[in-house]
């Protein structure tokens, strides 16, 4: 066989030009682009799905993670938008802690696209991104596969907002993936929906084995991994002796409730084995069918074990992986895990959390580490907007898991709230580089900051 083919040199047809494009619309990509959009700038957002949200919508993760800063501020304007709007609608809450993460997929893509539209952000769903159009380290635009071919699209400014840093690994940044030592990533989940239980019986159960709070909806939450000592232990154990679940099933078990489905869960499992690079399409084509194989298993279980269950189905499945950690950009500062643990400050900040160091699987090198005695109100560190610069090209940003960091870094910074704080915060930078004629990385980012912290952001 073999190892290579020549494609036939071929001109691809410039289809858009604009002044600003975001490529990906999730967590940091649609923030990206509303606050480019937002300070008058002619916006597209690329995105590969048909829907809005990412790993929020299409990996079904909810609720949003608590910041862990006294009174949970929020860590952008649009973040405090976008949650309102989810609990105008019905479909968002806030809890007893005065976490206001808690919200519905479905109606999620709704809510952001609405937003996106009244910004004037224009929207080419479907669209996957190819390759870039860079030249002497300037990246001027971006190559497109679509039902229309392949086609180019030039930006004076690009936001890559993809997850994975692709536009930025292609556009030759240095990038880092994984465990220094073993540069595996982190574990995968594939999450799953289910309806029909009844609330008040499966409450009933779990109070009956010991557990005692968390169980009112929509803010519930359970849990079960072995050896944590959570209530439902011994009904897996019995399942597994039984041939129902196999030992792996009960690595990882999580349900939280659904704020405007009274019976619905949302389940953060099956945690799916990590790999070297879970970008790779053997990898994800291969936890895809084992994750659906293990939601299946468990599914089954729940109707069998659980009182409530009886008349339960599935609702959804995921149709993206849930992907914790993968190419992290080399940019003008890498945010470290001792940065997270020693509350480290910035002048140019764009972003606050307290959120833990959280690595699945991971490393016991803190495990020991004494924090900084600090007052509760200074219980935090902050991300530099620098983070979101990468090296090696200019007229790029990044936004979102794939922020400048290292492996420890990036576990906290990763969950959606600290996502939404990056896109806008590059969407902002985006449009202020092209206001002043220059390039992303002179932007200053105390400006940045101030100007996020003028829109209502805890900065």
């Amino acid at each position: 066989m073999s190892k290579s083919y020549r494609e036939k040199t071929r001109d691809i047809p410039v289809t858009r030009q604009v002044d600003i494009l975001v490529v990906g619309g999730g967590a940091s990509g649609v923030p990206a682009a509303l606050a480019a959009a937002r300070r008058g700038k002619k916006t597209l957002l690329v995105e590969q799905f048909s829907f809005l949200g990412g790993s929020a919508t299409a990996a079904l993760v909810t609720p949003l993670m608590h910041n862990c800063i006294r009174g949970n501020p929020s860590p952008s304007s649009i973040n405090t938008e976008i949650n309102r709007r989810m609990r105008d609608i019905g479909a968002g809450g806030v809890d007893a802690g005065g976490g206001d993460g808690w919200f519905d997929p479905l109606l999620l893509t709704f809510v952001l696209e609405q937003m996106a539209l009244e910004s004037g952000v224009e929207i080419l769903f479907n669209t996957f991104f190819s390759n870039v159009i860079c030249e002497k380290k300037i990246l001027k635009g971006i190559i497109v596969e679509n039902k229309g071919g392949r086609q180019v699209i030039l930006a004076e400014r690009i936001i890559d907002a993809t997850g994975d840093a692709d536009v930025a690994f292609r556009s030759g940044c240095p990038c880092e993936s994984g465990h220094p030592a073993t540069h595996v990533n982190q574990p995968t989940s594939l999450r799953f929906e289910v309806c029909g239980i009844h609330a008040g019986r499966f409450k009933d159960f779990l109070m009956s084995l010991g557990q005692k709070t968390e169980t009112d909806l929509p803010f519930f939450h359970t849990a079960m991994v072995w050896g944590k000592n959570w209530p439902l232990e011994p009904v897996f154990r019995k399942a597994v002796e039984a041939g129902d679940l196999e030992e792996r099933d009960g690595k990882y078990f999580q349900a939280f409730g659904i704020p405007g489905k009274p019976s619905c869960l949302a389940f953060n499992c099956p945690e799916l084995d990590p790999g070297v690079d879970v970008t790779q399409p053997q990898y994800q084509s291969r936890s895809l069918l084992e994750g659906r194989s293990a939601i299946l298993r468990t599914f089954n279980f729940m109707k069998k074990y659980f009182p409530g269950f009886e008349h339960a189905f599935l609702t959804q499945v995921a149709v993206m992986l849930g992907i914790r950690e993968s190419r992290r950009i080399k940019g003008e500062y890498i945010l470290t895990g001792m940065d997270i643990l020693n509350y480290k400050k910035f002048d140019d900040a764009i972003a606050r959390s307290n959120y833990p160091v959280d690595i699945h699987g991971a490393l016991d090198e803190y495990a020991d580490f004494k924090r900084p005695d600090l007052p509760e109100t200074e219980r935090y560190y902050e991300v530099p907007y620098r983070c979101l610069v990468p090296g090696g090209v200019e007229n790029l940003l990044v936004a979102g898991r794939c922020l400048s960091a290292d492996f420890v870094g990036q576990s906290s910074p990763r969950v959606q709230p600290t996502c939404r704080a990056f896109g806008e915060a590059a969407g902002i930078a985006s449009a202020l580089s092209l206001d002043k004629g220059i390039p992303p990385r002179n932007v200053n980012g105390s400006e940045i900051r101030s100007i996020m912290k003028a829109l209502g952001t805890f900065l």
